[in-house]
């Protein structure tokens, strides 16, 4: 694997990204401590939220480095690759590709970019809308672009104001308030870190402290705070910038707040259990779904079976509440990538049959109550439905612990048009025989609010579930992700149109 070394007045080579991604960052600003170790150790906690590639850049006060390649961060970084990254500032990212995407070394982040004296590493999580008219602008500015990324465009954009005004701060405010979209960004410079989030607060970012005030950590989930030993602050609030350097913490708000629109499906899926994300705790979000959906939508059964991982708090918080023993009736290979979020359909019908495997002493003879996260394409859940009638269950009810997914996500999440998503396209009677099940019922969209109570009044963006989009969604785009005319007009008559830039 290469480690590119990147000197301020030089110029570099930056290879192409992705526009859409989902992903995780981390960032550690602390002097005197391994920050590259640090941050691998943040990444695999990580892990979760992409699968595909990893990156680290650090920075050492005059220059900067970074290492990024396919695979998991164990597979990526080694005891030299993290030798190489001397420095007190670093930066990190996971990614994985979306729908129709494959794996690629160009699409690892994070993303460097170098304008004259202007140097810097930037990592992402989210999808901006309004990138093409980024990269117009950028285009018309003679700065040259090498990749169609939304990182990119921002890096770029950063870089210019940075490289005209002299002052990092002026080119990360000038990119807030351009950029349209939803994200959690984490820069370093050779000297500082930067962290900073969209005015809807959209992806989840929050900031740690390491014992002693030995530095400071950023993060997507607070997991990856637990594993490097640093205490939970606060989160980054939306429209907010906070820099960490030798001078200590500032922030200052970038752009006003807007409509509190925080992904809930966070909640539901992505996250890990043992993270809080905006000061909710995910575990307890979980149970929560599952007692709900037991009193919304119960069952006669002898038993009920979470999908491993994520279904499995929700069944128990449904066991307790409807007083049907819990049991553990399918093993979950933990080698094998998430089926939603892995790049090409042929890929996810084999990590269906490797990734679960039911326990027939368990189940045979038993009616059972099955409790998973989400149904997307619904591939999972019809092959899980037959494993499970072929181990000996004589009845399946499925139950959902979120709303029936109708709708593109625009912010970064593997749902890229309506005709992938089986809700969008089947009544709950068509879905309930193509997938097979005796019973199947999704949790209502108050049930699932009430879940996660919104005790900071801040809002969620529930848009894959309503067609609610909280951000602006320009025509073009639009036009691209409905698979119907309708679908583009019910959407777009609500003014769903980018802003120039």
């Amino acid at each position: 694997m290469s480690v590119l070394r990147h000197r301020a007045r030089l110029g570099c080579s930056e290879r192409p990204d992705r526009l859409e991604e989902e992903c995780a960052v981390f960032g550690v600003f602390a002097p005197g401590e391994d920050v590259a170790r640090m941050t691998c150790f943040g990444l695999q906690a990580l892990q979760h939220r992409g699968q595909e590639s990893a990156g680290i850049a650090v920075g050492d006060g005059e220059t900067m480095m970074a290492a990024k390649d396919l695979g998991l961060v164990t597979q990526v970084f080694d005891e030299a690759t993290l030798a190489a990254l001397e420095g007190f500032v670093a930066v990190g990212h996971v990614r994985y590709s979306t729908s129709g995407g494959a794996a690629s070394w160009e699409a690892a982040q994070p993303h460097i970019s170098a304008i004259d004296d202007v140097l810097i590493a930037l990592a992402h999580n989210g999808t901006l809308v309004n990138t093409a008219a980024l990269r117009a602008r950028l285009v018309r500015d003679g700065v040259q672009l090498r990749a169609g990324t939304d990182s990119e465009a921002a890096a770029k954009l950063i870089g210019q104001v940075t490289q005209k005004t002299h002052h990092l701060r002026n080119g990360i405010r000038h990119a807030m308030e351009v950029i349209e979209g939803a994200y959690a960004m984490v820069l370093a410079s050779p000297d500082a870190l930067y962290a900073f989030r969209d005015p809807n607060g959209i992806r989840p970012l929050c900031i740690g402290e390491l014992p002693q005030g030995r530095g400071w950590v950023v993060s997507s989930e607070t997991c990856g705070l637990d594993i490097v030993g640093a205490t939970y602050v606060r989160d980054v609030e939306p429209g907010e910038i906070v820099r960490f350097n030798a001078e200590g913490v500032h922030s200052e708000q970038g752009v006003p707040a807007g409509r509190r629109a925080s992904c809930i499906f966070e909640y539901v899926y992505f996250a890990r259990p043992d993270s809080v994300i905006d000061h909710q705790s995910v575990y307890q979000a979980r149970r929560s779904l599952g007692r709900i959906l037991a009193q919304e939508a119960p069952a006669e059964a002898d038993l009920v079976l979470g999908v491993p991982d994520s279904g499995v708090p929700s069944a128990l918080g449904f066991a307790a509440e409807s007083g049907i023993s819990y049991a553990d009736g399918i093993v979950k290979n933990r080698y094998v990538g998430r089926t939603f979020i892995e790049p090409t359909q042929a890929m996810r019908q084999l990590g269906i049959r490797l990734k679960l495997n039911p326990l027939p002493s368990v189940i045979r003879g038993k009616r059972l109550v099955v409790i998973d996260d989400s149904i997307v394409r619904g591939n999972t859940s019809k092959k899980l439905v037959q494993m499970l009638r072929d181990a000996g269950a004589v009845e399946v009810h499925l139950r959902i612990v979120s709303p029936e997914v109708k709708w593109p996500c625009f912010y970064g999440i593997d749902t890229d048009t309506r005709d992938q998503l089986i809700a969008a396209n089947m009544s709950l009677g068509e879905m309930n025989a193509w997938i097979g099940s005796d019973s199947l019922a999704f949790i209502s969209l108050e049930g699932l609010r009430a879940a996660v109570p919104d005790a900071r009044h801040q809002g969620f963006c529930d848009a894959c579930f309503t067609g609610d989009y909280p951000v602006a969604i320009p025509e073009a785009l639009a036009a691209k992700s409905f698979s119907t005319k309708k679908d583009f007009e019910d959407v777009y008559a609500e003014g769903a149109k980018g802003a120039d830039v």
